[in-house]
């Protein structure tokens, strides 16, 4: 199968199964630049809605896919970037629901959602998944590290208002981040933002893979269960992660493919491969490690593969 250019996967994702993803942003564009994303820095700021790739041509490759194959739980919308800048994603998530009985879900930093035009394309969607890591301004600029004039308490009054119109399942996620927003403080901030919103469930993580700054670390396990109980959210880590999978015939490309939008540690990596009966896994790996265009961070003793 030739390579792709928008649809990716299906990945593990530890709250919606085998995700099919498609992303109609170009690589870290987004109106964030999270000091914990697992992709990097983001290197593309922008607030402004924009058609970026042709409808026709996500839609076109998306049909395409499901010609091999429907072995996947979920359609997510996600990508590289922020998914609520795609100026026609309401168009983009009725197309794929009527190509496939599969749920369609967006996941969003939902720092767009006072945007009418966008609360009313996310309408379309079966599920829709914002972040809300901070609880003030002050908080916001510190880990999400927004574009230009966004302001928090705009975002949070879109989110809050969105969640009482949206029909569909609202998961939220809380990213925790040690010396952060972990304290109990923090956590009696973030209850009082969640009994304003309407939503189904509250995930809450904290970083697994390397992040944008070295300085951003994971809560404690202490911390993590006072969270989940005092939130009564479902910590991601207790969640099983699945495996990766990709159409795309040749192996090395196939890990190029997936570590663009979803980095790879090793472990992933190597099940990865033996998943796909590789005889010489060894040598793909060095040929993988060797590959310029591959980045390969030491992440707590791990090693995560992520596309430069």
């Amino acid at each position: 199968m030739q390579t792709l250019k928008y649809v990716y996967g299906p990945i593990p994702s530890r709250r919606l199964g085998r995700s099919l993803g498609v992303s109609p942003i170009p690589k870290k564009t987004c109106n964030y630049s999270c000091i914990y994303c697992q992709l990097g820095r983001t290197n593309k700021m922008t607030n402004t809605r924009q058609e970026f790739f042709k409808l026709e041509d996500i839609v076109a490759e998306f049909k395409e896919y499901l010609k091999n194959s429907d072995a996947f739980d979920v359609v997510t919308v996600v990508g590289e970037g922020e998914p609520t800048l795609y100026s026609r994603l309401g168009e983009l998530v009725k197309t794929l629901k009527s190509l496939t009985t599969k749920p369609v879900a967006v996941i969003t930093n939902g720092a767009l959602l006072n945007d009418k035009q966008v609360q009313k394309d996310l309408m379309e969607a079966d599920i829709v998944l914002p972040s809300i890591n901070a609880y003030n301004e002050e908080l916001s600029k510190k880990i999400d590290r927004p574009y230009g004039l966004i302001k928090y308490n705009e975002i949070l009054e879109g989110l809050i208002e969105f969640s009482h119109l949206y029909k569909g399942e609202l998961w939220l996620e809380i990213m925790l981040l040690d010396g952060m927003n972990d304290d109990k403080h923090s956590i009696d901030e973030f209850k009082k933002i969640l009994k304003k919103i309407k939503y189904s469930r509250v995930y809450l993580n904290t970083p697994v893979r390397p992040p944008a700054e070295s300085y951003v670390n994971m809560v404690s396990k202490e911390n993590m269960k006072y969270a989940v109980e005092q939130l009564h959210g479902i910590s991601i880590d207790m969640l099983s992660s699945g495996s990766f999978y990709s159409e795309i015939d040749d192996h090395h490309e196939a890990v190029l493919s997936l570590c663009k939008r979803h980095p790879m540690n090793q472990f992933e990596l190597r099940s990865f491969l033996a998943s796909r009966n590789v005889e010489n896994i060894e040598e793909l790996i060095q040929e993988i490690e060797n590959d310029e265009k591959i980045n390969i961070i030491d992440y707590k003793g791990i090693k995560t593969y992520r596309l430069k």
